[in-house]
């Protein structure tokens, strides 16, 4: 087609409030008690046909965790060798398509998640991951929105990037797919993440074979499904659930892997970057490594600060989603002149927070995501309890009758080195270490050493000199720097997301360096009077 086509401008995707009487709201429960009402069977998908094995795990609710809602197809060796070859079959068809006709797959995906899939997303996320409805609306839908529209418009951006030429060259820069097929490993906790790890590469021109996460894979299935009926041709993406244990060595070890999309634990993170590098030699390329890990955020408060800003800050950052964000607020440093007032209004308001059914959608929390999680969670408060250098201001009880539910925890430490303020938890526990207000500087100093991650921080400052003094005594501590808001919350084309340290490879998902990394660029140079001869005018004479 003769035509040089820009797609249309991405805006980021307005958040439904469900509030009463809304149509959206009545379709979602709706949706909710649809699919609570039956239990469906999981394929793999591999090269667009779907595959049931005799290995199943079960998916069931976090919060009502006797209920099953699913049985999903647990893929072995032979599965994840079909997959990459699936992988490698679909690649030069996907990489000659138009771009234009590529982008149009994930804009129309975008469009259906919007509408169609809107209740269908949000239920089994809700269901599947112990979501309310207002983290599952920000996530599984309007975040991986905003992920599919603005990736599309980036690869414009792109691909538009050329190098300067004159009269006589015409310097060219292409924008190459990377050779081989990119393995994305998505976690539990981001419905939108588990749908852009697999789609940024793809967006480019790559093919992908997707591991989710076990606890999430009911809710990732039904993105697959929307990608499929989105146009996505067979082979591109190859949704293949399984043990990362049995199968992921199969992946990261195949001579063909072009590049890992990962989002998870440091550690596991660290245990497949050390896979590759010991079989480096191998690989036709060198695999792209990108990774978003852990994290240990932080909350600094100045004694300027406002207190209901703070309070509230600290109770959504810690305590949303039950603290299972890699950027909820996880340790506070709180100066003593602000701490007395600042304790009373946590308690106060802490004791006004709903726990349950996240069909009930009074209820600020849900349950934790497994029982793994709620054993790691009760250890860390119970050890609080235990210790002398900490006690428990609020919170600090669990019960699993029912599900997997700990109530949001806040422990005060004298010890800035504690356990539980160095330490990844994953759960809804806070820890506060109330400081010197005369010790400002050397506080800050163990912000910043006091973990290895750097993901998200946050300060809170009425002063604008101190405010900047912060900033620059943290500025290699967050990847996402918040001032007098949340460290969680980043929105796709405003606040790319991602950090350093121990936290990933900080190649900011949601923004165009993040898609560079799934390019290879190629530079070619048409010379338009090509020389005649080899001599330069300078050997006329001696």
């Amino acid at each position: 087609m003769n035509a040089i086509l820009k797609s249309p401008q991405p805006i980021n995707e307005p958040v439904l409030d469900y509030g009463k009487n809304s149509k959206e709201r009545k379709a979602l429960k709706e949706e909710l008690e649809n699919l609570r009402s039956k239990t469906i069977k999981i394929p793999l998908i591999i090269g667009g046909q779907e595959i049931y094995t005799e290995e199943q795990i079960k998916c069931i609710v976090p919060h009502d965790k006797e209920h099953v809602i699913g049985y999903c197809s647990v893929a072995s060796e032979k599965e994840a060798d079909k997959a990459i070859k699936a992988a490698l079959d679909a690649k030069r068809q996907w990489e000659s398509l138009s771009w234009n006709d590529r982008q149009a797959i994930f804009l129309k995906a975008a469009n259906l998640l919007s509408t169609k899939y809107r209740a269908v997303v949000n239920a089994a996320t809700m269901l599947a991951q112990s979501k309310t409805v207002y983290q599952a609306e920000i996530d599984a839908v309007c975040e991986l929105c905003d992920f599919l529209r603005f990736n599309v418009k980036y690869l414009d951006q792109i691909y538009g990037n050329q190098p300067l030429s004159d009269k006589s060259t015409w310097n060219k820069s292409v924008y190459r797919p990377l050779e081989g097929f990119v393995f994305a490993v998505t976690p539990f906790n981001f419905t939108s993440i588990a749908g852009n790890l697999p789609t940024a590469p793809a967006i480019a021109g790559n093919t992908v074979v997707w591991k989710p996460a076990s606890a999430s894979v009911y809710s990732s299935y039904y993105i697959m499904k929307l990608l499929i009926e989105a146009g996505l041709p067979p082979g591109v993406v190859n949704f293949v659930p399984g043990k990362g244990s049995e199968i992921g060595q199969r992946f990261l070890t195949c001579p063909n892997l072009a590049g890992v999309h990962f989002t998870g634990s440091t550690k596991v993170f660290q245990s497949m970057w050390k896979t590759v590098g010991s079989n480096i030699e191998k690989y036709k390329t060198y695999p792209r490594m990108v990774g978003e890990t852990g994290g240990k955020d932080f909350v600094f408060a100045h004694s300027s600060a406002d207190l209901e800003s703070l309070g509230t800050a600290l109770i959504r950052g810690a305590f949303e989603y039950q603290g299972q964000k890699c950027s909820a607020a996880s340790r506070a440093y709180i100066p003593e002149s602000i701490w007395f007032d600042l304790k009373e209004y946590l308690v106060r308001e802490i004791n006004k927070i709903k726990m349950g059914s996240v069909d009930d959608f009074r209820n600020f929390m849900g349950a934790l995501i497994n029982e793994k999680a709620y054993d790691k969670v009760k250890k860390y408060i119970q050890y609080a309890k235990e210790s002398k250098e900490a006690k428990i201001v609020i919170g600090g009880h669990w019960d699993n009758s029912k599900g997997y539910f700990v109530e949001p925890t806040v422990i005060q430490t004298s010890n800035p080195k504690f356990a539980t303020m160095e330490e990844e938890i994953f759960g809804p526990v806070l820890t506060v270490y109330v400081y010197d207000d005369k010790k400002l500087d050397e506080t800050l100093k163990l912000c910043d050493k006091t973990s290895g991650y750097g993901l998200t921080g946050a300060v809170f400052s009425q002063d604008s000199n101190a405010t900047a003094h912060m900033r620059e005594m943290l500025i290699n501590s967050a990847g996402n720097f918040y001032i007098n808001d949340k460290p969680t919350g980043a929105v796709v084309g405003r606040q790319p997301f991602g950090g350093a340290r121990h936290s990933g490879t900080n190649d900011k998902a949601g923004s165009m360096l993040n898609i560079l990394r799934w390019i290879s660029p190629l530079t070619i140079k048409e010379n338009f009077l090509p020389p005649t001869g080899f001599e330069y005018p300078h050997m006329e004479e001696k």
